[in-house]
């Protein structure tokens, strides 16, 4: 069974920086996108940015596009989301998760095999 934990979220001021981590333990399924998502409450999860199946593409949102990398560091399984230049509108729990590659673009959603609890991100004007 896997389990992912995030960390790194926290409260920053408009223009910062954070840098968001998610440690796996156990083999996440290899056909899945692995990313971030965001959520908001009472509007629709987000897809961030993923790394695709081959473990070398990558996508992300174009609200996040230029500011936003995703990484990982497949030794430790740990997956990173680095975000500069925040803005008060990516205030969200942020969650790591293993999908299918659909949930990024768009509404529907076929299979969400891995979810962390999140981490919350709060970002000042």
């Amino acid at each position: 069974q896997v389990q992912l934990q995030e960390s790194g979220g926290g409260s920053v001021q408009a223009g910062g920086s954070l840098r968001l981590s998610c440690k796996a333990t156990g083999r996440i399924v290899s056909r899945y996108c692995i990313g971030w998502f965001r959520q908001v409450p009472g509007k629709e999860r987000e897809g961030v940015a993923a790394i695709y199946p081959d473990r070398s593409s990558k996508y992300y949102a174009d609200s996040v596009k230029g500011r936003f990398t995703i990484s990982q560091d497949s030794a430790q399984n740990i997956l990173y989301l680095q975000m500069n230049n925040l803005r008060p509108e990516d205030t969200a729990m942020y969650h790591c998760a293993g999908t299918s590659c659909d949930c990024y673009s768009g509404s529907w959603c076929s299979e969400i095999g891995h979810w962390g609890l999140g981490t919350q991100v709060t970002v000042s004007s």
